[in-house]
């Protein structure tokens, strides 16, 4: 079955689509979230809506005519939110706001802590200890967390509710216990207990934002890696400039140590260079006159000049943080079921904690026989206090307990650090429901030239039929190859370049999908390509066949050369394996894949190369329209994985249920892929599964723990057995283990 791309949710119609991303400000949990996301999605000509706790953003697809990014950003306002600047200083300014709070909290939280110590410990009160401690708490309240108490107050105006509701109401009941205790009411004050719940709150909404930052820190380090300026060639000067005004064909240069500036192609000079960040190979590459080079990479040895081919959102940097930041503004299809619980988790907690509080009211006796057996070894439950008392405690701590963050922080922070390690190896996922579906897939079909394959064939035999010579043979071929792109010309043609022959251009040049090509050259007709070509002219191919046969033996491809309607030879051409390839398909299997080669090549040839690197199964001879067809066919009864790198590997890439392209390919593999590997091994693609299955797992693990968390920790709050502070803090302390266990897949050795 064929994958589906940006599903549309409702049904309208859309000429054009353009897409945005906006930084968001002002969400605390996973519900703000949600809530921006249901606003978009409702506005009209709004496609589809993706926001990202972690990242913070929001990315929308909508249809320029209906909308357009101010109104986006107007329905963001109006659901009680900002639109800010960059998220990576965002990140870094919310993470310095966070800790002034903090600071702030605890110098009016800590004298609290030394009265009540005081007290409870020493049975020594201060004079005037009550209105010490509403005081203090008051400070701690009004300004640490009035932030929190503002972004509560705009949620409930807006009709919505959020985290900061659930602390607002857990603390404000805590405070309003101090005053009615102040005017002799019948009932504990927990007024000192809310200024702590905001110390810790404010404590987990800081650790928690410099774990997301450290999380997010692949973006920031990709976006370092560029060049700040460039030294071009002007009028025979070099004077430098920043980076970001660096034209297309301007002339760089660049000396040893430097990074390239952007990228393009040597036109002078030769040097080893460091493309470890492109690729994560530490390996330097040579590169001479008229190869490419990629921008932020580093030049090693000798002075080159570069001229520039691509700048900007063009080159091959700001594509792959483009990626990255695609992948992790992405959802996992397993991420929906999280959040169908945390649109309607705060509602749903409120109610909790108010029924909570009524049945210790009206019911008492149901609930402080289980008070006094766990006060044997729970010190902070008192079971002799007040019932109301009783009631409130356990209505404040079923509000700070719950937490929809863990739900919502679980899928973006994993695929954050999972996409990150991805594009430091050289691994670039375009979103994260191929990292889900790749668990699923047991078929990895291999394209073979170029993927298996080096993609650099060489011609290693030439023979001749009787009445034509080997210099005949090469020299009608190439002159007519001198038509194609294909990489097999490109080997006949450097073969004729190695003999100096002098190539005629060919006449009424004409290719034929699958089979080869035909011609004039000097007045004769030229047919170059496979048996199928010549029987389909019917031009008789036995007296080859024994010869032609033996070569795809050796796993050689073999081309027929015809002259004017008779066979006057073939031309043999290899193209080594990868060095990695056998190891590689030998590593898949050992995971348990089924592997399968799908090329155009012949039989023999194909299964020669299959035997050699240890591929299950090979089907040859398909032509390019035709593997789409045989990936649906396979697509039956199996999920499957496509690895391609050319033209004609892009449907099949995209009919794939993971389409993987190798990154030396063609750009139009690669925009049809799931994921890309830059560095072009086979040992990316199992890299890029390890990685996958790993990440996914975290994402699991995450999920569980936030589900596992709350389904044990809000019924022992009901039962009042968890004192507000402790339940504060297992709050704040289950968002913090989400992203740290996210923080762990950094420790994966691919």
């Amino acid at each position: 079955m064929k994958k589906e791309r940006n599903t549309i949710p409702k049904p309208q119609l859309i000429l054009q689509k353009e897409s945005t991303k906006l930084k968001i400000g002002g969400m605390s949990c996973a519900a703000c979230a949600g809530t921006i996301e249901k606003a978009l999605k409702k506005q009209s000509g709004v496609v589809s809506a993706r926001v990202n706790l972690a990242t913070e953003s929001a990315t929308i697809e909508y249809d320029p005519v209906t909308t357009n990014t101010r109104e986006l950003i107007k329905t963001v306002e109006a659901s009680g939110y900002s639109v800010v600047g960059k998220q990576e200083e965002n990140t870094v300014i919310e993470a310095q706001k966070a800790k002034r709070r903090l600071t702030l909290a605890w110098i009016g939280t800590t004298p609290i802590v030394i009265l009540m110590i005081l007290k409870m410990v020493f049975s020594i009160e201060v004079p005037f200890y009550h209105y010490g401690e509403l005081l203090l708490a008051a400070m701690v309240l009004a300004i640490p967390g009035f932030p929190t108490y503002r972004s509560a107050v705009k949620s409930i105006l807006h009709r919505n509710t959020n985290m900061d509701v659930l602390i607002m109401m857990g603390t404000g009941a805590s405070f309003i216990t101090g005053i009615l205790r102040m005017f002799n009411f019948p009932i504990e004050s927990f007024a000192g207990v809310g200024a702590m719940i905001m110390a810790f709150h404010l404590g987990g909404r800081y650790i928690e934002s410099s774990a997301k930052g450290k999380a997010s820190q692949a973006i920031r380090k990709l976006l370092e890696l560029g060049a700040k300026t460039a030294r071009i060639l002007k009028e025979g000067k070099e004077i430098e400039i920043p980076v970001d005004e660096v034209s297309v064909g301007n002339v760089m240069i660049i000396k040893p140590g430097e990074k390239i500036p952007t990228d393009g192609e040597i036109i002078e000079g030769e040097s080893a260079i460091d493309e470890s960040m492109a690729t994560g190979e530490s390996m330097p590459v040579r590169k001479k006159p008229g190869d490419t080079v990629i921008g932020a990479t580093v030049n090693q040895m000798g002075l080159i000049k570069v001229r520039a081919t691509k700048i900007g959102e063009d080159t091959f940097l700001a594509q792959v943080i483009e990626l990255v930041e695609e992948c992790q503004g992405s959802k996992v299809p397993i991420q929906k079921f999280a959040d169908r619980i945390t649109a309607s988790f705060v509602p749903t907690i409120i109610v909790v904690a108010l029924i909570s509080f009524l049945l210790w009211i009206f019911f008492p006796q149901l609930f402080v026989g289980i008070a006094v057996r766990a006060s044997q070894f729970l010190p902070w439950v008192n079971p002799f206090i007040s019932s109301v008392s009783l009631a409130i405690f356990a209505a404040i701590a079923v509000l700070v307990i719950a937490c929809p963050c863990a739900l919502g922080l679980a899928t973006p922070t994993a695929l954050m650090v999972g996409s990150g390690i991805g594009a430091q190896n050289g691994i670039l996922f375009r979103s994260g429901e191929s990292i889900q579906t790749i668990r699923e897939v047991t078929t990895i079909v291999f394209d073979k030239t170029g993927t298996i394959t080096k993609g650099k064939p060489e011609v290693t035999d030439i023979t001749s039929q009787p009445g034509f010579s080997n210099h005949d043979v090469l020299e009608f071929a190439a002159s007519l190859e001198k038509g194609s792109e294909h990489p097999l010309a490109q080997a006949v043609l450097e073969k004729a370049a190695s003999e100096n022959m002098v190539l005629t251009d060919p006449i009424g040049f004409e290719a034929i999908s699958g089979m080869g090509i035909k011609g004039s050259v000097e007045g004769k007709t030229i047919l170059v390509g496979n048996e199928a070509l010549l029987k389909h002219v019917g031009i008789d191919t036995g007296l080859i066949d024994s010869t032609r046969e033996n070569l795809q033996n050796e796993a050689k491809t073999v081309v027929i050369v015809s002259i004017d309607g008779t066979v006057a030879g073939l031309i043999a051409i290899a193209d080594e394996l990868k060095e990695d390839a056998i190891e590689s398909i030998k590593a898949l299997k050992a995971m348990g894949f089924r592997t399968l080669m799908l090329t155009g090549d012949n039989a023999k040839t194909a299964k020669s190369i299959a035997e050699k690197v240890g591929i299950d199964e090979v089907l040859s001879n398909v032509l390019p329209q035709d593997k789409q067809k045989m990936i649906e066919t396979l697509q039956q009864d199996q999920k499957v994985a496509m690895v391609g790198d050319g033209i004609n590997d892009a449907p099949a890439l995209t009919q794939a249920n993971v389409g993987i392209a190798i990154g030396t390919g063609t750009d139009i593999a690669i925009e049809a892929s799931d994921i890309t590997l830059i560095k072009g091994d086979i040992s990316s693609v199992v890299k890029a599964i390890k990685l996958s299955l790993a990440t996914f797992r975290k994402i699991k693990e995450n999920l569980f723990w936030a589900f596992f968390y709350n389904l044990m920790a809000i019924p022992a709050a009901i039962l009042g057995l968890l004192h507000p502070l402790i339940a504060e803090t297992a709050m704040a302390f289950s968002s913090i283990n989400v992203v740290t266990n996210s923080l762990r897949l950094r420790r994966l050795k691919l």
